[in-house]
């Protein structure tokens, strides 16, 4: 089997998608009672949004690592999620793009998308990439009044997937079930969103 490079790879609904992020409990707990991020969530910083759970687990250490300690699954619209995307800007120059024109629209879009190398459970780096999708301005205000529309806490889950690594136990039915998300033409240009496959080998 064979992966596109960058290709966005989620759990998703018709109206949904699942993206992840993690948080200490003083950010957490209060985003999970009010089913939406409050305070001391901070609105004027920067937040990224990850559609990949095992990107997030290597980013997180399984819930491990300070400030990280919680994590949850948050299902935002399919149509915030587009918005987001047609709004974005690479956090680099793609090949063949003007200079001072990514550099005008990286001044411009409220977003910000980037592709890191696809991690398997136990962190190892794929030879495929994730997009990793940074809110700020206008976005924020809109993934936290408009898009969200369930948190979930994933942290129990978490602990429990990393024991079943430690025990050397196959964990592929305890993960979530992503697959290929259709990105319309528009989108998968803006993102850099690409065909050419890769060998999935881990």
């Amino acid at each position: 089997m064979t992966i596109p490079y960058r290709q966005i790879r989620a759990a998703f609904t018709e109206e949904a998608i699942t993206v992840y992020q993690a948080y200490d409990p003083a950010i957490a707990d209060p985003a999970v009672a009010a089913q939406r991020f409050v305070p001391p969530f901070k609105r004027e910083r920067m937040t990224w949004i990850k559609p990949s759970f095992l990107w997030m687990m290597y980013r997180c250490g399984y819930a491990t690592k300070p400030g990280q300690t919680r994590v949850l699954a948050v299902d935002i619209s399919r149509e915030g999620f587009e918005w987001a995307l047609r709004h974005s800007c690479l956090s680099h120059p793609g090949d063949g793009v003007d200079p001072e024109v990514w550099r005008r629209r990286l001044r411009e879009s409220p977003v910000r998308v980037q592709w890191d190398p696809e991690r398997g459970p136990r962190h190892n780096p794929l030879s495929y990439r994730s997009i990793q999708i940074g809110l700020s301005g206008d976005a924020v205000t809109r993934y936290l009044d408009r898009w969200t529309l369930r948190i979930t806490d994933l942290t129990g889950r978490v602990h429990d997937i990393r024991q079943a690594l430690r025990d050397g136990q196959d964990i592929t039915d305890m993960l979530p079930v992503e697959r290929p998300y259709p990105l319309p033409d528009e989108l998968a240009r803006i993102t850099g969103a690409s065909e050419r496959a890769v060998p999935a080998g881990r």
